[in-house]
């Protein structure tokens, strides 16, 4: 697991409050993000991951401005770059800290870069924008960024075309696209997806060393928990357009306090290979979010769903930390009691019984806290990324 290192002194780079997307279609209003919250610091990894369609994508392309609207809009919230609100701002403002401020790594390197253009071209056109460089400056630049990223032979790479790189060259190319103009933000949407596990460790150790050399924050938007668990200092578990719970690596994975964080990490392979388990896959699918549940967003799916969780929809409490928080009823804090001490009572004998209307009542009315049981942490290799 990474080592969480202390942000709290460092300086805030990036900061969202009560983000709210909405889509028009055909078939009504698509409520795609709700409420989001979170921050970055420099210097500091967040890995936000939950499963397809969770509103991961949608999240960082609104902080970007690249959502199309219409049928796309924000409703709600503020997003703050060093303390500078860019939400909602003019096409003109937003040119001028996307791509210098805030760099991204998108999905699909072969369907994001341009197949009618040298990769070159594509690198030393965000120089020339955001610099004002000359083109033989910005073609000395392009090459420079090729090497950065370790792409051999980079003076005669510059020229070719992105179909003569191979997947796992496409996406250094993009790399060095979103880090041209040494941006204080890099937003990495799926840096991985379809690659194999060596290219794939590769990519992030580049990624770890530019973080190092150049101090940036890092977003990190994936579904591979191992992945999290190489790259992150903190987490940001989504479901259905919510953050449902939120610490640091070590919180997620370690001590987890939300059901659907328990579900990801239960569908994945064991650690130690002498242990043999089934995998158990999380059963149902997401809600509907032409109209979302009144109440918790997993209660469907729930194995640990009680009455209460279907008729209001939980807060953010805290779990073993004020860093570590989880929208689930069963966390909700202990009230301070005479003798009660630190203690924590567990409901988990209360579970899926026909006497769970009570227990949510006794839960909400004397602030009980469940820890649940932990499965084993996910495979992270070495602090290369790579397998020992």
């Amino acid at each position: 697991m990474k080592n969480a290192t202390n942000h709290r002194t460092k300086e805030t780079l990036l900061e969202v409050s009560d983000l709210r997307v909405e889509f028009d279609t055909y078939g009504g209003i698509v409520k795609a993000v709700r409420g989001v919250s979170f921050e970055v610091a420099r210097g500091e990894t967040l890995a936000i991951v939950g499963e397809s369609g969770c509103g991961k994508s949608v999240t960082v392309q609104s902080l970007m401005g690249l959502i199309p609207m219409p049928p796309g809009r924000i409703t709600s919230g503020f997003v703050k770059l060093k303390g500078q609100d860019i939400l909602g701002v003019s096409l003109e403002k937003a040119n001028q800290f996307r791509g210098k401020e805030i760099g991204m790594i998108f999905q699909d390197p072969m369907t994001s870069l341009n197949p009618t253009m040298t990769v070159g071209k594509q690198i030393a056109e965000t120089v020339r924008v955001h610099d004002g460089v000359s083109a033989d400056e910005g073609r000395k630049r392009a090459i420079e960024l090729l090497e950065l990223v370790q792409i051999p032979e980079a003076k005669s790479r510059v020229d070719h075309y992105p179909f003569q790189f191979s997947g796992g060259m496409r996406q250094r190319v993009m790399i060095a696209m979103a880090i041209a103009c040494k941006p204080s933000v890099l937003i990495a949407d799926e840096p991985t997806t379809a690659l194999d596990v060596t290219i794939q460790a590769q990519i992030l150790r580049l990624l770890r060393e530019l973080q190092r050399e150049r101090d940036m924050a890092i977003i990190l938007i994936t579904h591979d928990l191992g992945v999290v668990a190489q790259m992150a200092d903190k987490v940001a578990v989504m479901y259905a357009g919510q953050i449902v719970e939120s610490g640091t690596v070590d919180e997620i994975f370690y001590q987890s306090g939300h059901p659907y964080t328990l579900g990801l990490r239960s569908a994945m392979p064991e650690n130690d290979e002498e242990k043999s388990k089934v995998l158990i896959p999380i059963e149902g699918a997401p809600p509907d979010l032409f109209n979302p549940p009144v109440g918790c967003s997993y209660f469907e799916r729930c194995p640990n769903a009680m009455k209460i969780c279907g008729r209001e929809n939980p807060a953010l409490f805290n779990v073993s930390s004020p860093e570590h928080l989880s929208r689930c009823w069963l966390q909700v804090p202990r009230r301070a009691q005479p003798g009660g001490g630190g203690m924590r009572k567990s409901l988990r004998h209360t579970l899926n019984t026909a006497d769970a209307a009570d227990a949510a009542a006794e839960t909400a009315a004397e602030g009980r806290v469940t820890f649940f049981e932990q499965p084993s942490a996910p495979f992270r290799g070495d602090e290369s990324g790579m397998a020992p």
